[in-house]
């Protein structure tokens, strides 16, 4: 298995690179649907959440409102770290699971990791990461066009990261993506290529 960290800002098009590898066969462990997983009805994280923000954070059915959520835990960087705190944890340890599970498959197996730090790479046992990286204009204009975020919504997810220049300097290979999908498509290749090659050398 050749384990590779899949990191990039909110509207970078991380996902859609991550999709465009699994189609050329990449195995998928995607920290956010883990992140929706841990605070399904039922679970310990979930509690844990309404315990800190209150049941104004659910729906009616007792499922989360992310929507709500999110407007609360980027309304100050204290929400954010409570929330983050509560969830992060939680998310590492499934991943960390899910990499044990898939630990003697002969694949590229990819971890999308929006809130990558460098600890994820020993957590995890990376032997890459890729930085999928978009100017911030084009971002926003992506969450609003694609994503149904109001401007300040936008603005406020984009804030609350960090900053470009630090987060490329986690790459071993960065992606350009501020262009449209042929050119994300071309780097596709050209990184399955790289990948395919490194899975070679690994194995």
């Amino acid at each position: 298995m050749l384990a590779v960290g899949v990191v990039g800002g909110i509207g970078s098009g991380k996902s859609t690179l991550a999709d465009l590898l699994v189609a050329k066969g990449a195995v998928l462990i995607d920290s956010d649907q883990i992140a929706r997983e841990v605070v399904e009805p039922g679970q310990p994280a979930l509690a844990a959440l309404v315990d800190a923000f209150g049941e104004g954070i659910l729906h009616s059915d007792g499922s989360l409102n992310r929507k709500e959520m999110a407007k609360i835990a980027f309304s100050s960087d204290e929400s954010l770290a409570t929330l983050n705190s509560i969830t992060h944890p939680v998310i590492g340890e499934v991943m960390t699971r899910r990499r044990e599970e898939a630990a003697d498959s002969n694949k590229v197996c990819l971890y999308a990791i929006p809130l990558f730090t460098p600890e994820h790479r020993d957590a995890l046992s990376l032997d890459l990461v890729v930085v999928v990286d978009c100017d911030i204009e084009t971002a926003r204009e992506r969450l609003i066009a694609f994503r149904g975020f109001t401007e300040q919504e936008a603005d406020e997810r984009i804030a609350a990261q960090i900053g470009r220049d630090e987060r490329n300097g986690y790459g071993d290979i960065v992606i350009a993506n501020s262009g449209g999908p042929q050119e994300l498509q071309q780097a596709a290749d050209q990184l399955w290529g790289t990948l395919s090659a490194r899975l070679a050398d690994h194995g």
